[in-house]
């Protein structure tokens, strides 16, 4: 798991979100996983959303779940349906709304396995 972790990372670091895609069944997921959740196969691929979506769900956070997000607060999480047919979760901007069209981008976050690269995203214009 830690490959694929340090894989999804390095592409959050160049500011592409990555998702896994079955080679055998074709299907998509946005949870890590060393195979494919749909058919059971270990032929996964790797690709990377063009950076476009709708909110599906969209929550403020007036608690920290760690210090790390204290000066953040309030903050939004989101989950996302992206183009590519994938769910994810980000943060997001504070005033979003279900439905609402998105645009993707990246955020530094200090924590303590050091700066991370959080995905998120604000109003499509």
């Amino acid at each position: 798991m830690r490959a694929l972790l340090d894989r999804y990372r390095a592409d959050a670091e160049a500011g592409r979100l990555a998702f896994q895609s079955c080679r055998a069944c074709g299907a998509n997921q946005a949870f890590l996983r060393p195979f494919c959740q749909a058919c059971g196969s270990e032929d996964i691929d790797w690709r990377h959303a063009a950076g476009g979506g709708t909110v599906a769900a969209h929550s403020v956070l007036h608690r920290a779940p760690t210090p790390d997000y204290r000066a953040k607060v309030p903050y939004a999480i989101a989950l996302v349906d992206l183009d590519e047919g994938v769910r994810v979760m980000t943060h997001a901007d504070l005033d979003l709304s279900v439905g609402q069209r998105v645009a993707l981008s990246f955020a530094p976050h200090e924590s303590a396995e050091g700066t991370l690269h959080l995905p998120r995203v604000s109003a499509a214009e």
